[in-house]
């Protein structure tokens, strides 16, 4: 058996916004999301694409039978609100029974639906079938790398006045080598743009882009884009948090690639941001010539 653990709603956003070209919601073992709530709760509302977990005439859980389970990347359980793994509620109970065929560990939602909800109440739902059409056409979210503070997307998301009103952007990095114009609601939104491509010395640019964001977090949530939102962005977000939380690129690194499993910074940008880490920590702890980086 693979084991419980807690997934905090972070990550299970992450999880719901992780795309290629398409969303790896349209993938049918990437992720199998289970509400373990009553039904005329999962019918009033549900996290997207959750299913709600199947019991037997005397209220027994039910092995689900829509799904290779041990097959599955990402196995989400939640009730209305569990905090804690020791106690035997719902979430816990359901995932008992999962974690017997599941080759990965069964998670279970830190704070249940009601803490999710309230952080992210813009996936919440009372849609219960998904056409596969339907999940092409999902349109995911920037990923979290602070909760509600710092996130990280590409330009389409930027230009995306829905994403803005519903994560509350305040501040955007833009870091598009064309100075694309991002349309946004309010008049008070600060853009700081940063003209760039793969051959841009983005180091000469990581003090002003932690000036930046230190000040910008300071008052609300900010947005980091570049184009396809997988190298330029990144590279700039692992050089904030290397400052920031003054820790070595290998773990900045690993943070920002849990939340955005695509991300592929530059071979030259690593090579920068192994100066940067140096720099600031008066040490170099990383080895890039690791293949990983």
């Amino acid at each position: 058996m693979a084991g419980i653990i807690f997934c905090d709603a972070t990550e299970l956003y992450n999880m719901l916004n992780q795309h290629t070209k398409y969303s790896r919601l349209t993938e049918p073992i990437y992720l199998y999301l289970v509400d373990v709530r009553s039904k005329y709760q999962y019918d009033e509302s549900h996290v997207i694409t959750a299913k709600r977990a199947k019991t037997d005439a005397v209220g027994n859980y039910l092995m689900p039978q829509d799904v290779e389970l041990e097959c599955v990347k990402y196995c989400v359980v939640y009730d209305g609100h569990t905090k804690s793994l020791d106690t035997e509620g719902p979430a816990v109970q359901y995932a008992k029974l999962l974690e017997v065929v599941s080759r990965q560990p069964i998670q279970i939602l830190n704070g249940g639906y009601e803490h999710f909800s309230a952080c992210y109440p813009f996936f919440r739902t009372q849609k219960i079938f998904y056409m596969p059409q339907e999940l092409d056409d999902f349109e995911p979210y920037p990923v979290e790398i602070f909760p509600a503070k710092l996130y990280l997307g590409d330009f389409k998301q930027a230009s995306n006045k829905q994403v803005q009103k519903d994560l509350k952007i305040k501040a955007y990095l833009n870091l598009c080598h064309e100075k694309e114009i991002i349309f946004t609601e309010e008049n008070n939104i600060l853009i700081l743009h940063i003209p760039s491509s793969e051959d841009t010395n983005l180091f000469s640019h990581f003090p002003m882009i932690c000036r930046y964001l230190d000040e910008q977090l300071d008052k609300g949530s900010v947005l980091v884009i570049s184009t396809l939102g997988i190298s330029r962005c990144c590279t700039a977000v692992i050089a904030y948090l290397i400052h920031s939380q003054k820790i070595a690129l290998k773990d900045a690194w690993a943070h920002v690639q849990k939340c955005k499993t695509t991300m592929r910074p530059h071979r030259d940008f690593v090579q920068q941001l192994s100066k940067w880490e140096e720099t600031v920590l008066k040490n170099k702890i990383t080895d890039i010539s690791d293949p990983y980086y």
